[in-house]
């Protein structure tokens, strides 16, 4: 994924808490925009498997996770931890404005 610059992150995080009153109501507002930008389902890899990202959730404990598919076998991975497929999927510029935020 090409490295969006620090003022267009900055700018998309601006975008994703501007009403927002603490961490988790700025958690919940990264979950809103990613849902309406990043494009589901993609396929990456976990562990050298191919799995498909079909969803986001928000889960205590765990914050922001995506929900992950090998046949019958789903997983909640961290979205931090989850890698990109190269090329990522549309809208992948928010995981990056997210993992900026979270440090």
């Amino acid at each position: 994924m090409a490295r969006e610059p620090d003022h267009r992150l900055d700018a998309m995080i601006a975008e994703a808490v501007v009403d927002a009153y603490g961490e988790d109501e700025e958690l919940a507002g990264f979950h809103a925009v990613l849902t309406d930008h990043l494009v589901l389902p993609f396929t990456t890899q976990v562990l050298g498997v191919d799995v498909v990202v079909e969803d986001l959730d928000l889960r205590p404990g765990s914050g922001m996770v995506a929900l992950c598919r090998r046949g019958a076998h789903r997983q909640a991975i961290g979205l931090l931890d989850l890698p990109l497929p190269s090329p990522p999927p549309e809208g992948a510029e928010w995981i990056a404005a997210f993992r900026r935020w979270t440090h």
